[in-house]
Formats: structure tokens, C-alpha cells, sequence
């Protein structure tokens, strides 16, 4: 007599793709970085001057005074720590924070600070979005689980947020 068994995880779909809906876009501009050698790495501070948000399920602006707190470790891989305020078109406050990861090509910074965008194929750049509001029209926000793709400009990054369903 043969046993089948099987655990919880069996239950679980199993995907090639995970399923995500576009929430919005984000295009942030940004004062020039402040950086900071540390013995950790180097820390790159770049605050928030503004921004705008526009996407399918949310509409709005980026309110200046947020920032990114990037750690650059010896690995030269990027540790992105932000916070920031949305207000939305119809006037909603939202607390924006994610962390994530960055890797950039060995002459990224240098192409940077010379003025030049690094395209999304050259660049490892995600984030994991988390919302906070009490603002009943936006609540849903609260429970969602998040991704972000960024493309890195100099004092710009664009974002584009998707929900994982």
C-alpha cells in the first residue's frame, strides 16, 4: 500500500508570472545627493524637491521634503531606504515608504554625474512600496503588497508601482 501525502504548500498556485495591476507612476525630482563616507559604505542622501503621480488607480503629487537615505555598501550594491507624503488630486494624504535594491554598471555613478540617464536594461532597480492612510477612500492601500521599477536620472528617478494581486 503506497502513501500519498501532501503539506499546506500544495495548496499554493504555482506561477511562472506573478499577477500584477498597475497602480500608478511616479516621477520624482531631487536635490543634487549629499555624500557621506561612512564605514558601512558610502550613504547618499537625496531629498525630495517634488513630484508627480499619475496611473490608474492613483492621481497626484509627491510633496517636497521626503527623501532617499541610499546606502552604498563595499559590495557597490545599493541599499534604498525612502519616505515621502502623497497627496492625492482630491486631497487624500498618503505615507510613502520602501526600501529595495539598486545595482548599477561599474561606470553608473560617473555617467550620472555627468548628466546621463541610466536605461532600465543596465540597471537593477526595485523596490517594495508600502502605504499607510486613514483616508477611507485610499485604504485599500493599506493592506497592499507592492512592486516598484525605477529608471535613474540624475536628480530623477521614475517609478512605475504595480499591486501583486
Amino acid at each position: 500500500m503506497s502513501v500519498v501525502t501532501t503539506s499546506a504548500a500544495d495548496q499554493l498556485p504555482l506561477f511562472d508570472r506573478l499577477p500584477a495591476e498597475h497602480l500608478f507612476d511616479m516621477h520624482v525630482e531631487l536635490e543634487p545627493a549629499q555624500l557621506i563616507s561612512t564605514t558601512l559604505g558610502t550613504r547618499m542622501t537625496f531629498i525630495t524637491r517634488g513630484g508627480v503621480i499619475d496611473g490608474p488607480r492613483l492621481r497626484g503629487e509627491l510633496l517636497p521634503g521626503g527623501g532617499d537615505w541610499l546606502l552604498v555598501g563595499t559590495d557597490l550594491i545599493g541599499r534604498i531606504d525612502v519616505r515621502a507624503t502623497l497627496r492625492t488630486h482630491d486631497d487624500a494624504l498618503i505615507h510613502y515608504e520602501t526600501r529595495g535594491v539598486i545595482r548599477i554598471p561599474a561606470d553608473g555613478l560617473g555617467r550620472l554625474a555627468a548628466g546621463d540617464t541610466l536605461s532600465f536594461d543596465e540597471t537593477y532597480v526595485r523596490t517594495t512600496p508600502k502605504f499607510e492612510t486613514a483616508d477611507e477612500r485610499y485604504a485599500w492601500l493599506n493592506e497592499v503588497v507592492a512592486v516598484g521599477y525605477n529608471v535613474l536620472s540624475p536628480n530623477h528617478i521614475d517609478y512605475r508601482i504595480y499591486r501583486i494581486a
